[in-house]
């Protein structure tokens, strides 16, 4: 089993930046790649970013692109989310997410094993 933590979420003017971290326990050397996925009051559940355990690869959704970063330090099993440039569009609640194996659309929810609790981003105008 694998246990994701995140944290960094708030509220911030639109403009703002934050900074999203997931931590991740357990046997994490199972993990083949990390995302971020968010659910919009309303809305289903979107993939935002995506990154290889290797940090080699990464994807990101087109909305994001240019303005989010995903990053990992394997150091410290963490995968990180930096968001700048943030609009009221993004407000949502983040979760992170590991999967085991490569199979499969890294932008579907379903293709992944593991998932945190969540944290609200909230971005006024």
């Amino acid at each position: 089993q694998v246990q994701l933590v995140e944290s960094g979420g708030g509220l911030v003017q639109a403009g703002g930046s934050l900074r999203l971290s997931c931590a991740a326990s357990g046997r994490t050397f199972s993990v083949d790649a990390m995302g971020w996925f968010r659910r919009a009051p309303g809305k289903e559940r979107e993939f935002v970013a995506v990154i290889s355990w290797s940090g080699a690869n990464t994807y990101y959704t087109a909305s994001v692109k240019g303005r989010f970063t995903i990053s990992r330090d394997n150091a410290k099993n963490t995968v990180y989310l930096q968001m700048n440039s943030l609009e009221p569009e993004d407000t949502a609640v983040y979760y992170c997410a590991a999967r085991r194996n490569s199979d499969g659309d890294y932008r579907r929810w379903n293709v992944y094993d593991y998932w945190g609790q969540g944290t609200q981003v909230t971005v006024s105008s």
